[in-house]
């Protein structure tokens, strides 16, 4: 997976086999995996529709199959069936340069671990996916990060950092090649609650702002009601879909 997103992609005639908007849909997606001749279902028929620029939050216990739901809806794990479509373009049917190609520019991905290098400072982090893509652009970053709060913490490295607000600089880094669809994984996982209450807050604001779709891993039903909708999964199907 990690060689996937951080491969170099020309950015050439992206309009070329890009998805027409934000939208997503599932359409009877199975997932399941097998240990020795035991066959352990994790998604059953799963079928979503996300409209454009909708905030939707994935809830359920833990083993639900939500995470897995995530991770196929964001290109990031091929289902055993079933179709994925991502401004109505068949993602898994699509070729791997294209498939790589979305992932790159057209989704963004935040995840519970913060996954930022270390090595390198918050605006670096941020930068880093404008870099992967051919277009180095560090104004774009350093403008990120003052959205997000940290205007005053461009040049600290990770460590200088708390966990708030390297989650601050992971959202950034998510939204430097300006994607249609962000996914964000238990996102307030490793935070305290009123830091997590905090950063909920951010991650739905700028994507309402700029009319992005969202769609947000979360055990916490707290935040769930502060989207759109919840669709919430037991034994990986869907059992109910309420608005907040």
């Amino acid at each position: 997976m990690a060689n996937s997103l951080n491969a170099t992609v020309p950015l050439k005639n992206l309009s070329d086999g890009l998805p027409s908007d934000g939208s997503l849909v599932a359409k009877n997606v199975v997932q399941f995996f097998k240990i020795g001749k035991t066959r352990i279902n994790v998604l059953n028929s799963v079928n979503v529709h996300v409209p454009s620029g909708e905030r939707i939050f994935l809830c359920g216990a833990s083993g639900a199959g939500k995470t897995t739901l995530l991770y196929v809806l964001a290109g990031l794990e091929r289902p055993a069936m079933g179709h994925v479509l991502v401004g109505g373009l068949s993602l898994y049917d699509s070729s791997p340069a294209v498939q790589a190609r979305i992932r790159n520019v057209f989704l963004g991905y935040v995840f519970q671990h913060f996954n930022l290098l270390p090595e390198l400072t918050a605006l670096e982090n941020v930068a880093l996916p404008s870099q992967i893509a051919g277009k180095l652009d560090r104004d774009r970053a350093a403008e990120l990060l003052d959205k997000v709060g940290l205007g005053h913490r461009l040049h600290h490295l990770p460590a200088e950092l708390s966990g708030g607000e390297q989650q601050r600089v992971a959202i950034a880094r998510a939204l430097t090649n300006e994607p249609q669809i962000l996914f964000a994984d238990e996102p307030t996982g490793n935070l305290d609650p009123i830091t997590g209450k905090e950063v909920m807050e951010l991650l739905l604001n700028v994507t309402a702002e700029a009319g992005k779709t969202l769609v947000v891993v979360t055990h916490d039903q707290h935040l769930a009601q502060m989207g759109d909708r919840c669709l919430t999964i037991h034994a990986g199907s869907i059992v109910d879909s309420n608005g907040s």
